[in-house]
């Protein structure tokens, strides 16, 4: 017998939220939450056709909410001719199968709903093999009692039925399916990591492979219009679309700012609030850019209503992967859509140096790439440097950060003067020369 989540259409799914709220938690954070929840939702395709908010003393084992209000939710899928219902909580395996026995749909938690997203949006072999990675890790503790067909046995004694699926020379205790599965599964999750451990040496090969530039990360809440600047900075078309997840694919570009000062300006995965900690390690890869850049460009879309609520989930997140200490610009994208100028005046206020632009218009870019430049740069100083004839690192490095260059042969070394920015002057020591001087 077939399952309600074996049971696929291809029409688009009409879903009901759910969201259960314990006492501590604050009415305003409820209604942002369900929002949200309805956005990821219309993401993955589903058409949302109701809710359901309830007020929880305590956690039922069971079914979350409790048995009556399960019944209740069943009137509402039968009304509304529901495909799926959606929580805003995690749950566990055994609510899951309970609450679909007395709903008659499928079930899914917030959790199982952002993988979802996150599978439709891969589009390279690692995203792919990552997403992968963390729907595995998602699945692994939760297949006890998940599926009805994980009570067989293989390879069970005698000539009972359930001994006739392993045949002869596999009659015994048996194995049941639950440890097959889990087998099976634990299996590829050390192939994946495996996989991914290669993609992510590459990925570092290639992050230490720019070590003569300054690099640039753009990181933010998902759909603040980090693509849409990238492509307004550097032209690098990447896929802009107003959804959540558009992209989960970095891409690096070079980016020419004032006075010839170059830098490389990375794209990385959207953040969202709860977002689950094993999609965050899945994606280490991805985030790695972020860990490794010089500076962090948090996007904001401060035409949201919930933008310090963003903010903090963005600035979590940085935090889980060490990057919380991180010299970070706030820049305040979408000022040409504000509504709400109290809380505009607000943002501004708690981030004096954040400046303020449009992706989208154009508005201010200029500032922003000469904030950032003047950060590059970090003071100006005259510095003299020599370094061995073989390494043509220092002279690249040179070139592409220095003003004012001149160079002179002298033995087996060369001997430049130049002026760059006072922050360069670390990154120039791990390039190898001889010896560096600030003259002035």
């Amino acid at each position: 017998m077939s399952t309600v989540r074996e049971q696929t259409t291809v029409q688009q799914e009409r879903a009901i939220l759910v969201g259960a709220f314990l006492p501590q938690e604050r009415r305003e954070a409820q209604e942002d939450w369900l929002q949200e929840l309805q956005a990821l939702a219309e993401s993955a395709g589903a058409q949302v056709v109701d809710r359901f908010i309830q007020k929880l003393r305590d956690i039922h084992a069971a079914t979350y909410i409790g048995s009556g209000k399960a019944r209740q939710l069943a009137e509402k899928v039968t009304e509304q001719q529901a495909d799926v219902v959606i929580f805003d909580n995690d749950l566990t395996p055994a609510q899951i199968r309970e609450l679909e026995k007395i709903v008659k749909c499928k079930v899914l938690d917030r959790s199982e709903l952002i993988l979802d997203i996150f599978a439709t949006r891969a589009r390279t072999k690692q995203a792919k093999l990552q997403v992968e990675l963390a729907q595995l890790e998602y699945t692994y503790p939760r297949l006890t009692r998940m599926w009805g067909h994980l009570d067989s046995v293989a390879g069970a004694g005698g000539g009972t039925a359930a001994g006739a699926v392993g045949g002869i020379g596999t009659r015994g205790t048996g194995e049941k399916q639950l440890e097959i599965d889990r087998r099976l599964v634990k299996k590829r999750i050390t192939d994946l990591k495996c996989e991914i451990e290669s993609i992510d040496k590459r990925k570092l090969r290639e992050i230490d492979g720019r070590e003569g530039f300054y690099k640039i990360c753009l990181v933010g809440y998902t759909n603040a219009g980090k693509s849409t600047l990238m492509n307004a900075l550097t032209s690098a078309n990447v896929y802009v679309e107003d959804q959540l997840f558009a992209t989960l694919d970095t891409r690096t570009r070079k980016w020419t700012l004032q006075g010839g000062v170059e830098a490389l300006l990375s794209d990385t995965v959207g953040f969202v609030s709860k977002l689950p900690h094993h999609l965050v390690a899945s994606f280490k890869a991805t985030l790695e850019e972020a860990v490794n850049a010089d500076l962090l460009v948090h996007v904001v879309d401060a035409s949201s209503a919930k933008v310090f609520e963003q903010i903090k989930s963005v600035e979590s997140v940085l935090n889980d992967i060490g990057c919380g200490q991180k010299d970070t610009l706030v820049v305040l994208n979408k000022s040409d859509r504000i509504a709400d100028r109290t809380l505009f005046d607000a943002v501004q206020t708690v981030y004096p140096n954040a400046v303020s632009i449009s992706a989208r218009t154009g508005y201010q870019l200029d500032k922003l790439a000469r904030t950032i430049a003047e950060k590059i740069r970090g003071g100006r100083v005259r510095i003299r440097v020599v370094v061995e004839a073989g390494n043509g690192k220092v002279g690249h490095f040179l070139h592409t950060v220095g003003e004012n260059l001149s160079q002179t042969y002298e033995n087996n070394t060369i001997i430049f003067e130049a002026t760059l920015g006072r922050n360069h002057l670390q990154r120039l020591e791990r390039l190898g020369p001889k010896s560096v001087e600030v003259l002035c």
